[in-house]
């Protein structure tokens, strides 16, 4: 008996016939990320196939590629010969393994049968594996409904697979097959839910925060970082670029109206970010912004903020609301780190009546007021560049 994962993927199968194109993206995303594995991936009639996983590590791999998008859900399995015997005998060595946990439990069988030449029958192959599995375990009872144990046998070309139980994956699309975006990534709780799910679509991301040293803190910086890191683990490798945005923040403060500095503010981050996306190759920038969750969020204030650029600003958020958005970034693992009290630059100079319905042509003469040229010239050059990867498997 060999270990194998098997993996199965959902939207991809819409993709007629752009179909391939989409499942080599996903074997190549689930090689990488059980790298250095040196794993061998084996597309067949709507399944995916990972050989090469010793078993003792088959766990630590199926929950890295449980973080891949693209993964509707996947399942250890055992390969054997297409024969019943050998079939029965792994279910039994899977289940054993299931009930020492569990000490009893509900199943039910599932078969599929790619190969028909196969002589028995799906219905066949589930009735007779669970009188099998009925006889060796007094623990077990049927439960076709609702069971605590899914026990399934793939009947392929060359040979079965058997397993019990499935792990869900996050869905979605292979991160890089839709393009690359520039993510704006605070230290709050949205900016890296908009990341996961953008990720979600198959593109790849970056990311670049701004920071106002001496008014944010290094811990500050250090928490934007394992933001990244965390996003990193579902969206693979991402270059995150640390931009200083003090004297920039401090120009808006001393010679602009008040009223409008946290728009301005806006303004000046999305045109750098326009300039990082241009030289790394990313066709469209990311926020975390929601209609109506602060003064910056209305409709006006999101319209004169795309103002500033012409690339595509994608808002992944936009119709949520917090809770929404709480309990998704609980779900991925980044609450925890995004409600550390460390400040970001964009609470940093608050104006105390902020404009709420700003104008285009209003915001475009008092950002004239200042020439941020060499300004942005200078962040853009002292700015700092790291890249965060996926944790090595473990």
């Amino acid at each position: 008996m060999e270990t194998v994962l098997l993996i199965r993927y959902a939207e991809i199968h819409l993709k007629g016939l752009n179909r391939p194109y989409f499942e080599r993206s996903l074997a190549g995303a689930l090689a990488r990320a059980l790298a250095p594995l040196p794993v061998q991936v084996v597309r067949e009639q709507g399944r995916i196939f990972v050989f090469g996983v010793p078993g003792e590590r088959a766990e630590a791999a199926a929950k890295r590629l449980s973080r891949v998008f693209g993964v509707h859900s996947l399942s250890i399995a055992l390969a054997v010969e297409k024969d019943f015997a050998a079939i029965s005998d792994a279910a039994a060595r899977l289940m054993e393994q299931a009930l020492r946990e569990r000490g009893h439990a509900t199943f039910k069988v599932f078969a599929r049968r790619a190969d028909k030449r196969f002589p028995m029958r799906s219905a066949d192959i589930c009735a007779e594996l669970g009188g099998v599995l009925l006889d060796r375990f007094a623990q077990l009872k049927v439960d076709v409904h609702a069971p605590e144990l899914r026990v399934g046998v793939e009947i392929r070309q060359e040979r079965a697979f058997v397993y019990a139980g499935e792990i869900m994956g996050p869905g979605g699309m292979p991160v890089g097959c839709n393009g690359r975006a520039l993510l704006l990534l605070s230290g709050g709780i949205d900016s890296p839910v908009a990341g996961y799910m953008i990720a979600k679509r198959g593109v790849a991301v970056d990311a670049i925060h701004f920071y106002s040293y001496p008014y944010t803190s290094e811990r500050a910086r250090d928490k934007v970082v394992e933001l990244a890191r965390l996003l990193a683990q579902y969206a693979g490798p991402l270059r995150l670029h640390l931009i200083p945005f003090t004297d920039i923040q401090l120009a808006i403060y001393d010679r602009c109206p008040a009223s409008e500095t946290t728009v301005l503010m806006r303004r000046l981050m999305m045109r750098i970010a326009e300039r990082v996306a241009r030289d790394t190759g990313a066709q469209a920038l990311v926020t975390g912004e929601a209609i109506g969750q602060v003064a910056s969020q209305t409709i006006e204030s999101l319209t004169v903020t795309n103002d500033a650029v012409t690339l595509p600003v994608f808002r992944p958020l936009i119709g949520f609301d917090k809770e929404e958005i709480v309990e998704r970034a609980k779900a991925i693992g980044t609450f925890g780190t995004s409600i550390l009290p460390y400040e970001d630059c964009c609470t940093v100079f608050v104006p105390q009546h902020p404009v709420t319905k700003p104008r285009v042509d209003k915001l475009r003469e008092s950002e004239a007021l200042v020439d941020f040229t060499d300004m942005i010239d200078r962040a853009l050059r002292d700015a700092e560049r790291l890249t965060l990867r996926p944790d090595p498997l473990a």
